[in-house]
């Protein structure tokens, strides 16, 4: 029963995390095995629904650190530096084609972004989780936000006018 309640809470979690469907099921069904293999450490006046989520979150860093590179592609980096500011698009946009494109980020950016923007890590505490340095978190930060403004974008304006090549 605590596995069909928080199914879907646990999964959009895992989902930000990692680049696909597949992989969230992996993390998903890594946390929901320490859920039930460390129950006896939860404490009951605390929520559960929190205690869960900090699990999930935990379980796709276990999972970043076990199946990552470091490894940064060269082009994502160049397109990063070459955009500008440029209207936030993303409340227009449906939370589908937001995870999508989250999930199309590098493993080092989605996981940066994830922990510092939704999560609410600071950046020395995502630097000591991923084993890499503030610099790198801030970094990795930016670019990772950066990339998604720009394919957000894009997306915003073939969804505004489309069949009209854009530049």
């Amino acid at each position: 029963m605590l596995y069909q309640h928080f199914y879907g809470y646990a999964m959009n979690i895992c989902l930000r995390y990692t680049a696909n469907r597949t992989e969230a099921t992996e993390v998903l069904n890594e946390g929901f095995l320490k859920v039930f293999t460390k129950i006896e450490m939860y404490n009951q006046e605390k929520s559960l629904k929190g205690w869960i989520r900090r699990i999930m979150i935990n379980s796709a860093i276990d999972y970043y650190r076990q199946n990552s590179r470091h490894t940064n592609n060269n082009s994502d980096i160049e397109n990063a530096m070459k955009v500008s500011e440029q209207e936030t698009v993303s409340s227009k946009l449906s939370y589908d084609e937001i995870l999508t494109e989250i999930q199309a980020l590098s493993p080092a950016y989605r996981t940066v972004f994830n922990l510092y923007v939704i999560d609410g890590f600071t950046h020395e505490e995502i630097a000591g989780q991923l084993g890499i340095s503030v610099g790198t978190s801030k970094s990795n930060l930016f670019k990772a936000k950066a990339l998604l403004q720009k394919r957000l974008t894009k997306i915003y304006d073939h969804e505004q006018a489309p069949g009209v090549a854009k530049r």
